[in-house]
């Protein structure tokens, strides 16, 4: 794409939000019923896509991408006109009389950087947010996903006039035209290292951000956990979408009196999800790409596999596999895994938990298996991530009324429900103050002693 391309598109959507029609809060629902309508209609179509990217099972699909944005423009369409609306706050003495409001308004131009892991809802995800605080929206889908990003390019045509949403489509060098341009406000989600680039391009303009990333996500299971629930939990929600999940458990620390049942159980609910020809399983994706895939292979050398390891290069399949005690300079405990490769690591106390947590920052989520409230409580009080979950794995995503989003490398800001209104707007503060009275102590020249000076924080 040319890079005159790049700045027509802007120029485009500066001169529409100009023109104040997204600020219409009855325009912007009327685009998300839209938008709502066209989704329901393709839902197939999408679904069809996700399986040409990377056999994404349909249930899959529709659970985790199509009706979970759909449940977000419900939510939104139901709440928009109070969200949108000025709100009333107390005033202050100080300023008596008066009425005090927080106005919502847009931030204008917003580009959406969106990932392939989950390649429809995450781009979708936070334009519905966008559109919904009244901004204009251009678009840039995955390129390693481009049935997806071809499907989403034929909604969004069909759905918004072009100066208002757009979707931009290509490869890196794309990414990085857009990123030379001012935007008012910077939305993306992928890697802490692409994230860093986002974030230096954002503050050549002092553009705001939010920056959905990853982390290593620690799962803990204690020697109090109903260890085949935990396993059972712990399968799913790892290897889901083949363990391409931002938010899925990146290891687990199990405590050593349990580890080998743990093992046994996880094992065993591993078969049973996928039976015992698991290649040939419809519920279970691929790796989305060569590249990747090989990289999760390399991964793999010189480890113990205890379950798994089975590979087809043709189809970029890797099975769920359980890998036992990695070093921690291992190449797969040196950042995140992303793929379905689920290491085990035996603790003794809670130092050796510190030791390993600590080693790798603040994680997107945290998981604590343990029926020990004392205990579970202080890994919440203790550490820092983004969210998590006591005794189960990826579940607080599902909450529209929780904030997702991440902490010091995992990420910066949240969204999902009114918080994807509230991080797409500006909050403005407006005083509309009263003529009938005035008072005159604020005015110089300050005949006012200070002994009363000093007491007017009482009146803030």
């Amino acid at each position: 794409m040319e890079r005159i391309m790049t700045s027509q598109i802007i120029q485009q959507h500066r001169e529409f939000f100009k023109s104040q029609q997204s600020k219409d809060v009855a325009f912007r629902k009327d685009a998300l019923k839209r938008l709502q309508r066209e989704i329901v209609k393709r839902e197939d179509a999408i679904c069809d896509a996700l399986y040409a990217d990377f056999k994404k099972p349909k249930f899959e699909t529709l659970a985790a991408e199509t009706q979970f944005v759909l449940a977000e423009i419900k939510h939104v369409l139901k709440n928009i006109d109070h969200w949108a609306s000025p709100e009333r706050v107390s005033g202050s003495w100080m300023n008596w009389p008066s009425s005090d409001y927080i106005y919502k308004e847009p931030y204008g131009a917003v580009l959406v950087i969106a990932p392939w892991n989950y390649p429809f809802q995450l781009a979708i995800a936070p334009l519905i947010g966008a559109v919904a605080a009244g901004n204009t929206v251009v678009i840039k889908p995955s390129e390693v996903t481009p049935h997806t990003a071809a499907i989403i390019s034929e909604i969004i045509k069909a759905v918004f006039d072009p100066a208002h949403v757009t979707v931009v489509e290509g490869g890196v060098e794309v990414s990085q035209e857009l990123l030379a341009e001012k935007w008012d406000y910077i939305f993306f989600t992928g890697s802490p290292r692409v994230g860093k680039i986002v974030y230096e391009s954002a503050a050549k303009h002092l553009t705001p951000v939010t920056l959905e990333l990853g982390g290593k996500n620690p799962c803990i299971v204690d020697d109090t956990a109903s260890i085949a629930l935990a396993a059972k939990r712990i399968v799913w929600g790892k290897f889901l979408n083949a363990g391409q999940t931002c938010i899925a458990s990146d290891y687990i620390l199990v405590h050593e009196k349990v580890k080998d049942k743990l093992i046994a159980a996880l094992k065993e609910h591993i078969t049973k999800s996928y039976g015992q020809n698991m290649e040939a399983s419809p519920d279970f994706s691929r790796t989305v790409s060569q590249k990747h895939y090989q990289g999760l292979k390399d991964m793999l050398e010189g480890e113990e596999i205890l379950f798994g390891g089975q590979s087809n290069d043709a189809d970029n399949y890797l099975s769920p596999t359980l890998v036992n005690e990695p070093q921690l300079d291992s190449k797969l405990m040196a950042g995140e895994i992303f793929g379905p490769i689920l290491p085990i690591i035996s603790y003794k106390t809670d130092a050796d938990i510190d030791n390993y947590i600590k080693n790798y920052g603040k994680p997107l989520a945290t998981y604590v298996f343990s029926n020990n409230k004392k205990f579970q409580n202080k890994i919440i009080d203790t550490y820092s991530f983004g969210g998590g979950a006591i005794n189960d794995t990826v579940i607080q995503i599902t909450n529209k009324r929780l904030p997702f989003g991440g902490v010091g490398q995992s990420g910066i800001g949240a969204y999902h429900g009114k918080l994807s209104f509230d991080i797409f707007s500006h909050h403005k503060a407006i005083i509309k103050k009263a003529n009938w009275f005035e008072a005159p102590v604020r005015y110089p020249p300050y005949n006012v002693p200070m002994n009363f000076v000093k007491k007017i924080k009482h009146l803030f």
